[in-house]
């Protein structure tokens, strides 16, 4: 069986390249990721990169040491040949051939940028994560209760 190969991650400063051979594949320290990096720094899912209409895209999945695309720490990114990403200290050049296509699309594909606060992307304030809503319980006491109102005195 012939997988096709969408491109690669090719470590900095030399190594093994990883081939980027499914269009949605998985990074981080457990042996169920499609990409296991097996540091300590590196969560357990760390992040997905996924690959639509001829280009890769890298999401953090909630990770403690984030992840960067060129320096500049992401929550998610459209990737461009050449771009290094950086996973928790560890520094990879992504490269494939990106389709021919007008910057209409590109920029369709780009993040909103106001979806990321400044602090955000200096790397000075951790993402804000995607939380479940949970119902507030309400107070057992409420000093509210004991307030007189106009009409009361």
């Amino acid at each position: 069986m012939s997988l096709e190969v969408n491109g690669e991650l090719v470590p900095v400063g030399g190594g093994d390249s990883i081939p980027l051979v499914r269009e949605s594949m998985t990074v981080g320290r457990r042996e169920s990721c499609d990409i296991p990096m097996r540091w300590p720094n590196v969560s357990a899912l760390h992040c997905e990169l996924t690959f639509k209409e001829g280009y890769w895209t890298i999401t953090d999945k909630g990770s403690t040491n984030g992840i960067k695309v060129n320096g500049q720490r992401v929550p998610k990114k459209l990737l461009h040949p050449g771009d290094t990403i950086t996973i928790a200290k560890h520094s990879y050049t992504i490269e494939y051939s990106a389709p021919e296509r007008t910057s209409a699309i590109l920029e369709m594909m780009e993040d909103d940028v106001m979806a990321q606060s400044l602090l955000e992307k200096a790397g000075l304030e951790k993402p804000r994560r995607e939380r479940e809503e949970r119902p507030r319980r309400k107070a057992a006491f409420d000093p509210g209760d004991f307030l007189l109102q106009e009409d009361d005195k």
